[in-house]
């Protein structure tokens, strides 16, 4: 599932915070990221557990101190990170959303995995949709503002 968490990811990360500043390549990267981690193999799902993903929140803080520009761009990750837990539900399998406290030998598949064809190609449908409207919305077809976006990760004005 890469539309469903790309263009819900953008959509939900814009819509929440309103920051031109944002760098959505990171953003990009987060929301794509506990999928791909956690696809080898399914032992627990770390990057789908919250607490893992806190943690990775705080390294960003501590190894972005002092330093405003690199955190305000690396709190996209784990803000990211966050997001793919929503658009995932991953609060449905609770051994998975909080590992590891309850529970260290969780086997289970990647949440999607979990859902029907006909869900997955819904979602999908909807996570173009939400990219068209980013595309229309945030003007993309202007190559000035495409150019940003891939030099900046920035959408906004």
């Amino acid at each position: 599932m890469l539309l469903w968490f790309l263009g819900g990811g953008v959509a939900l990360v814009w819509l929440v915070f309103k920051d031109p500043v944002i760098d959505f390549r990171v953003v990009g990267l987060g929301v794509l990221l506990p999928d791909v981690l956690d696809a080898g193999d399914p032992v627990a799902l770390p990057f789908h557990s919250l607490c893992v993903i806190a943690g990775v929140l705080g390294l960003v803080m501590v190894a972005t101190r002092r330093r405003r520009d690199r955190r305000r761009r690396w709190l996209a990750l784990p803000i990211a990170m966050f997001v793919h837990l929503v658009l995932d539900a991953a609060w449905g399998t609770a051994e998975v959303f909080w590992w590891p406290v309850l529970g260290r030998g969780v086997r289970h598949a990647l949440p999607a995995a979990d859902r029907g064809l006909a869900l997955v190609l819904l979602q999908e449908l909807a996570g173009l949709a939400a990219l068209v409207w980013a595309w229309r919305e945030f003007r993309l077809a202007e190559p000035e503002r495409r150019h940003r976006l891939v030099r900046e990760g920035r959408l906004g004005a």
